[in-house]
């Protein structure tokens, strides 16, 4: 049986290198060799205010990136959330199965949630119904998981379980985790023990996804560095962050281990590393730079990738939906 694959990202503004490569990239691997359903999560994202023109506009940023960095929607189905209402109606029918004690021991919801429990919105406390819905209402094989979101996939299978038993039916399939390949974690080029993220407020900190060819070249330049030369052994990296984190970029984007980049330039100094580095990463996020200004200026091919998406993942999630119904007496 061929692998059904689905993921959702949540689109947020201004991705970085760590989004691409933690995430994005594995999706475009992905594809080659699975079929796949890849959405834009904008009902998950509304468990949170959002401004409503903003979320719009990151809508379409997402939609842009993703389709630039390689999704390919005549191989893959790329689509919206909320287009697609089996997503949220399958989600209601399961809050009947899921139980609160399950949900309790989400872990996410604590950090996320922080001390302002009791003010925290309904959606974020239940939103891991909702994803075990975005992924039982296509009959998925396998969820790429990373560790962070073990936890909810195995709620995904207890409630389609428990639906599967109450209702004396095999309706939904349990589906299996990928766990993509260990993504290097990408830090911040002015802080190796911080992650890159898109929120800090130096944007000398990360390599934006939109960023020209000269503007990574100054970033790569004037990442931190310590004085002492590269190591030979990645062992040596140990306390050294900042070292350690242009390391790994190198090694992620040419798809080599920090051992086989050191082999190759341990002994140099910053001084000689960084502009390799540099062209490294502008040959990886150039063209896809290119390609996002290109959807911008199109933003009605980017509505009708999306909208033809929607209308297939529809498709393939109603006859699952009428089934939930069915089963449930309704």
């Amino acid at each position: 049986m061929n692998k059904r694959v689905v993921s959702g990202i949540q689109p947020t503004g201004n991705l970085h290198l760590g989004n691409y490569l933690g995430a994005i990239r594995n999706w475009v691997r992905m594809q080659e060799e699975n079929e796949c359903l890849f959405f834009l999560a904008d009902l998950h994202a509304i468990t949170v205010h959002n401004d409503p023109a903003t979320l719009r506009g990151n809508i379409r940023e997402m939609a842009a990136t993703v389709l630039a960095a390689g999704i390919d929607p005549a191989r893959s189905i790329l689509f919206r959330q909320a287009h697609v209402p089996a997503h949220a109606e399958l989600c209601w029918l399961l809050n009947g199965t899921a139980r609160i004690g399950w949900l309790n021991r989400m872990t996410q919801f604590k950090e996320k949630s922080g001390k302002n429990r009791e003010g925290a919105s309904v959606g974020l406390y239940a939103y891991p119904v909702l994803q075990a819905a975005d992924i039982l209402a296509y009959q998925a094989t396998h969820v790429p998981v990373g560790e962070d979101q073990k936890q909810h996939l195995e709620l995904a299978r207890d409630i389609a379980t428990k639906f599967n038993t109450d209702f004396g039916i095999e309706l939904f399939m349990l589906p299996e985790p990928i766990i993509p390949p260990a993504a290097a974690r990408i830090m911040s080029l002015r802080d190796g023990t911080a992650k890159m993220s898109k929120s800090d407020p130096s944007d000398m900190s990360r390599i934006n996804l939109t960023d020209d060819a000269d503007m990574i070249m100054q970033k790569i330049r004037k990442a931190k560095t310590d004085p002492e030369p590269l190591p030979e052994d990645p062992a040596e990296l140990e306390g050294r962050p900042e070292a350690r984190n242009l390391v790994g970029i190198a090694a992620a984007l040419t798809d080599r281990t920090p051992a086989e980049v050191l082999a190759e330039h341990g002994g140099q100094g910053f001084g000689q590393f960084k502009p390799m580095l540099g062209e490294i990463v502008v040959t990886t996020i150039e063209p896809i730079s290119k390609r996002i200004a290109e959807f911008r200026d199109d933003p009605a091919e980017l509505d009708r990738i999306l909208a033809q998406g929607a209308e297939k993942a529809r498709e393939i999630a109603a006859p699952t939906l009428a089934g939930a119904y069915a089963a449930m007496g309704l």
